[in-house]
C-alpha cells in the first residue's frame, strides 16, 4: 500500500509476478528546498533591484576605489617617512587636483575652442573623406548618408557644441550638474585611501582565518598591480600627449591640442586597437588640410611607438601586470556596455585584479608531453624572431 505523498509503480519480478515499488517524497525536505530556492530568488531579485536603483552610485564607489588604489603608492611612501596617512592622502589628492587645474588654466581655452571648431568641421571632414574614397577607389558613397549613419547630424553637432562652447567658463557651466558626483567620488577615494589599513582590518574581522589570508593577498595584489597599472598608463599618456602636441603644433596640424589629447588617451587606455585609432584621427585631419602632413604624422607616430615600446614602457611599467590583449579588449567591451565610456577606462585595471587573483589561487598542473612539445616550439619561434 502506497504511503500518502508518494507514487507507486508496478514492475515484473524474476518470478513473473508483479511487485509494487513505492517512491516516497520527504515533505519536510521538499518544503525546506522550496524555501531555500525562494529565499535565494528573493535575494537575487533584491540585489538586482538595488544595483539598478543605485548603479550610478556603485559606479562612483568603484571609481573612487580605483583612484584610491592609484594614490596608494605615493601615500604609502609618505607614510613610511612619518606622515600621518590622512595628511599624506590629502597632499597627494591636492597635487592631482592642482595638476589638473594647471592644465585647464594653461591649455583650457585653446583646447575647448579647438574642440568646438573640430566638432563644427566634422561634416566637411567626413564629406572630404567620402569624396576622396569615391575618387580613389571608384566608390559610390553618399556623404549625407555616411554623416547620418555616424550621427553627425546638425542637431547632434549643436548639442556637442553647446557642451563645449564658451571656453573654460562655458565648460565649467556645462558640468556643474556633475560637481556633486565628482566630489562624492573624491570624498570616498580619500576615505578609502586614508583609512585603507583600518578598513582592511574591519573587513578581515568578519572573515575566518583562512578567508582572511585570501582577502589580504587579493587586497595587496589589487593595490600593487592596479595602482601600478593606472600610474604607468597616466605617465605614458601624459608623455604621449606632450610630444604629439609639440609635433602637431610644429607642422601645423589643425586642432593640434585636441588631436594630441585624443592620441595620448586613446593609445594608452584602449587596448590593442587604441594605438591605431589614436593616430588615424589626426592623420585624417592632417590629410584633408595638407596631404603631406599626414605622412609626417604617420612617420612620427611610428618612431614614437618604437621609443615608447622599447625605451619608456619597460621602465615605467615594471610594477604593472601584463594582460593578454584579448582579455583586455574583452574587458573593455563588457564594461563599456555596462557603464559607458568611463567603464571602458576602468575595465583594464579591474581585469588586472581578476587576472592577478586567478594567477595566485588558480590550480596549475603539469603539462602532458604533447603540450610541452608545443610550448617548446613556441619558445623556439620566439627566440628566432
Amino acid at each position: 500500500m502506497a504511503l500518502k505523498g508518494s507514487t507507486s509503480t508496478s514492475e515484473p519480478g524474476n518470478d513473473g509476478h508483479s511487485h509494487i515499488m513505492t517512491i516516497s517524497l520527504d515533505r519536510n525536505g521538499l518544503n525546506r528546498s522550496l524555501r531555500t530556492i525562494t529565499l535565494w530568488l528573493g535575494i537575487v531579485s533584491i540585489a538586482l533591484w538595488v544595483f539598478r536603483s543605485n548603479g550610478n552610485f556603485l559606479f562612483l564607489m568603484l571609481l573612487a576605489w580605483l583612484f584610491s588604489i592609484a594614490m596608494d603608492p605615493p601615500v604609502g611612501a609618505l607614510a613610511k617617512r612619518g606622515w600621518k596617512r590622512g595628511s599624506a592622502t590629502g597632499l597627494v589628492m591636492l597635487a592631482v587636483v592642482l595638476v589638473f587645474a594647471g592644465f585647464i588654466a594653461i591649455f583650457g581655452s585653446v583646447f575647448f575652442s579647438q574642440s568646438v571648431q573640430f566638432i563644427n568641421a566634422l561634416p566637411s571632414v567626413i564629406s572630404d573623406a567620402v569624396k576622396w574614397g569615391n575618387d580613389t577607389f571608384n566608390l559610390d558613397l553618399n556623404s549625407q548618408n555616411v554623416i547620418s549613419s555616424l550621427n553627425v547630424t546638425p542637431a547632434q553637432l549643436a548639442s556637442w557644441t553647446s557642451n563645449f562652447s564658451g571656453g573654460v567658463v562655458g565648460f565649467l557651466t556645462s558640468i556643474i550638474g556633475g560637481v556633486f558626483q565628482l566630489m562624492t567620488a573624491l570624498l570616498f577615494a580619500f576615505y578609502f585611501c586614508a583609512d585603507g589599513p583600518r578598513l582592511r582590518r574591519v573587513i578581515g574581522s568578519w572573515l575566518s582565518p583562512s578567508a582572511q589570508e585570501i582577502f589580504v593577498t587579493t587586497w595587496d595584489l589589487a593595490v600593487q598591480k592596479t595602482g601600478g597599472f593606472v600610474m604607468s598608463k597616466v605617465i605614458l599618456a601624459t608623455l604621449s600627449f606632450t610630444v604629439h602636441a609639440i609635433f602637431f603644433a610644429t607642422i601645423g596640424v589643425p586642432y593640434w591640442l585636441a588631436m594630441a589629447l585624443i592620441t595620448g588617451l586613446v593609445s594608452q587606455f584602449i587596448p590593442t586597437i587604441g594605438t591605431y585609432i589614436a593616430i588615424m584621427i589626426p592623420m585624417l585631419v592632417a590629410f584633408f588640410n595638407q596631404p603631406l602632413d599626414a605622412l609626417w604624422v604617420l612617420i612620427f607616430a611610428l618612431l614614437w611607438q618604437q621609443v615608447e615600446n622599447y625605451v619608456l614602457s619597460p621602465r615605467i611599467s615594471q610594477m604593472t601586470m601584463n594582460i593578454h590583449p584579448a582579455i583586455a579588449f574583452g574587458s573593455v567591451i563588457v564594461f563599456a556596455n555596462l557603464f559607458g565610456p568611463m567603464g571602458a577606462v576602468i575595465s583594464i585595471p579591474l581585469a588586472a585584479v581578476l587576472v592577478a587573483a586567478v594567477d595566485t589561487y588558480g590550480n596549475r598542473y603539469e603539462l602532458i608531453p604533447q603540450l610541452r612539445e608545443t610550448e617548446a616550439l613556441e619558445e623556439l619561434e620566439t627566440e628566432t624572431l
